[in-house]
């Protein structure tokens, strides 16, 4: 965790140092070991610097190369090293010498842009080179770290690590994205480009960007492939592979000057990644790593301590504990919304933040995390889909069986949802035969009626399918739905509708499992979940650690064949069979992890009630514009007149009305 910011004046002018100055003034948080800045004539670069690393106590940036023609800053950690600096002849000296700074310029120096095609690890920099008068910037693959650039085409660009750093520039206007405002409304957050401020704009995830004076130019420099299968011989093989994989992406994010800690909920990611960890460190002779758990008291079906503490009782670690249902979601947001650059969308929020500070006050610097894990590994719940468009029904049956035994629900509601949409492909491709013996089998194992199972599989989609084309025929010009919570005209004026039709997750479901994995791993709101939590971290001058992301565990993860994903009723059944021996048995075969919703539901009922009331009764005016202020009425009145009886979606819906209102007059916003 660093900070980083750069200045370039593409008409020539020269960059004023106050200007580079207020750059890194404003991002104090993310880097309290030390500032610098270099500029020379229409180019300057500045950085705040978090020392994490061994090698990072002796980084200075912005750092000059020697022949002094290129000039780097750089929010980074490279974690293939070992295979680096032979490659790129820097082993005249002791590795523990060598920044990550000097290898990505040394990199920059052998293969120029395709640089960061041989780089693994989390990283954002920028390099002017002066040789050929350009600025070339990258983003790591899953975008961890963050880079945001604001640009006048022909006349200024600028970059840095938060959106406060640029706004702190008098060329720079404080002007609201409404586009963004639409997508924040609708929960759909797949657009990796822009932010919540007019023209200023993010680096996509695997890209990097070239700017000269004519030009600005962006581009990938990796793809995750969605072909791409492993097999292997034996459910053992795909296990081992994956044990030696994870434990790689761990290990390499342990490379630390300081004390190591870790997020331990209790759940099979953070337990996978603690677990790992402790024992490396310990046959390292290393400290023993400290855990930071979240418990509750008094919402006690939010509890998770006695997987937690199984996890500790196998010895090895140093337990610390916050208390969750001390704080609540608004309790502490005047003091988020400081460092905040955009409103957030997640309910559960605060629970990093009352975690970070307390890693703060333990002195950590750098925490391991479980981020993610769900996406990267995959439950595989789409095999089912896949298994019933294969007509693979037995299997299926099998399957759902399993699931419904280890989940306590009804095995034929699996199959009613994942497989019967696909009964009635049979009929279309004229498979009389293979359709009745298909309702033989359901009706033999869930003895549902056989006669209702064709009207409902065989004959009503055949009506339907026929009236759909009908109304398709006459109806040259149908009208987009209307999303409710938002206002109309807004929502016209934008052109949502059609923003959502064409970036939104798609509403057909997947033909296999690999291509719903594919899709959830480059989804858009991945990246912004992580400028989230990077942010989160920087405010407590911490460093967040992801071995999930690593780009190789990713990699293996979504060529892994479905029944390594599902299998036997578990998800994520591979990286189970993996960490055998390693985690203990009630966390590694657990089916589920505990719901915070009702934590929140109190919090922000009771505890936020005040600030609540406030918002709905006064400040709403706000948002009149963006909203249906008749449908969010009606939410909230249901939220506070019978909570228990009202959907999730109440809550979430009221919850970022309030946010992004609360929000928008914090950072005078307001319309």
């Amino acid at each position: 965790m660093s900070g980083i910011v750069g200045i370039y004046y593409l008409d020539g002018r020269p960059v004023e140092g106050e200007n580079l100055g207020r750059m890194v003034d404003i991002l104090a948080h993310r880097g309290p070991d030390g500032v610098d800045i270099w500029y020379c004539e229409s180019v300057g670069l500045g950085h705040r610097m978090l020392w994490t690393t061994p090698e990072s106590l002796l980084e200075k940036m912005p750092l000059v190369s020697q022949t002094g023609d290129l000039v780097i800053t750089a929010d980074a950690r490279i974690d293939n090293r070992e295979e680096l600096i032979p490659e790129l002849g820097l082993n005249d000296r002791p590795a523990e010498k060598i920044t990550d700074s000097e290898l990505i310029l040394s990199a920059y120096q052998k293969w120029g842009e395709d640089c960061p095609q041989h780089l693994l690890g989390d990283f954002a920099f920028a390099i002017w080179d002066e040789g050929n008068q350009k600025l070339f910037c990258a983003r790591d693959h899953m975008g961890v770290k963050p880079f945001y650039y604001y640009h006048q085409p022909g006349r200024f660009f600028a970059f840095a690590s938060e959106i406060k750093a640029l706004l702190c520039l008098p060329q720079v206007p404080q002007q609201l994205n409404e586009i963004r405002i639409g997508d924040y409304l609708t929960l759909m957050m797949e657009d990796k480009t822009i932010t919540t401020y007019q023209n200023i704009l993010r680096l996509s995830p695997a890209h990097s960007m070239t700017i000269t004076p004519s030009q600005i130019r962006s581009q990938s420099y990796w793809l995750l492939d969605p072909h791409r299968e492993i097999l292997l011989n034996s459910d053992q093989e795909y296990a081992e592979e994956f044990r030696d994989i994870f434990t790689e992406a761990v290990r390499c994010r342990l490379r630390s000057a300081f004390p190591l800690g870790s997020q331990l909920s209790g759940g099979l990611d953070s337990s996978s990644v603690t677990c790992v960890a402790r024992n490396l460190l310990a046959e390292a002779g290393k400290t023993p790593l400290k855990t930071i758990s979240t418990i509750f008291d008094k919402i006690t079906e939010c509890d998770e301590r006695p997987f937690i503490n199984a996890v500790l009782e196998q010895g090895g670690l140093n337990p610390h504990y916050i208390h969750g249902d001390k704080s609540s979601p608004l309790s502490d947001i005047d003091s988020i919304f400081q460092y905040e650059d955009e409103a957030f969308i997640g309910p559960n929020h605060f629970y990093p933040w009352i975690a970070n500070r307390a890693a703060k006050e333990l002195g950590l610097r750098i925490v391991l995390d479980g981020f993610d894990g769900d996406t990267t590994v995959s439950h595989g719940v789409a095999r089912l889909t896949e298994l019933g468009r294969q007509g693979k029904w037995e299997t299926l049956i099998q399957e759902s069986k399993a699931i419904g035994e280890i989940r306590q629900i009804r095995p034929y509601g699996i199959i009613r949802r994942h497989g019967l949409p696909y009964l009635q492909n049979l009929l279309k491709q004229w498979r009389w035969i293979d359709f009745a013996q298909t309702v033989q089998l359901i009706y033999q194992n869930f003895s549902v009626s056989r006669k209702q199972l064709i009207i409902d599989y065989g004959i009503k989609p055949i009506w339907k399918s026929l009236e759909k084309a009908f109304i398709k025929s006459t109806n040259n010009n149908p009208s987009l739905p209307q999303i409710p919570l938002v206002n109309y005209n807004f929502a016209k004026n934008i052109s949502l509708n059609e923003r959502i039709q064409k970036l939104d997750i798609p509403k057909e479901p997947p033909l296999t499992l690999r291509q719903e994995h594919w899709h959830d791993l480059t989804q858009g709101i991945l990246p912004y979940t992580l400028e989230e939590v990077d942010q989160y971290a920087a405010i407590f001058s911490l460093e967040t650690r992801h071995p999930f992301l690593d780009k190789r565990l990713i990699e293996f993860c979504l060529a892994l064949p479905a029944e390594q994903k599902l299998s036997q009723g578990f998800g994520r059944m591979v990286m189970r069979r993996a960490l055998a021996g390693i985690l203990p048995e009630t966390v590694q075969w657990r089916s589920g992890k505990a719901n915070l919703s009702a934590n929140f539901d109190y919090g922000f009922l009771n505890s936020d009630r005040q600030i609540l009331d406030e918002v709905m009764s006064e400040k709403i005016k706000y948002l009149e514009k963006y909203i249906n202020l008749d449908f969010l009425e009606a939410a909230y009145q249901r939220i506070i007149s019978v909570p228990n009886q009202v959907s999730n979606e109440d809550f979430i819906t009221v919850w970022r009305v309030v946010i992004l209102t609360l929000w928008l007059e914090f950072k005078g916003l307001t319309p």
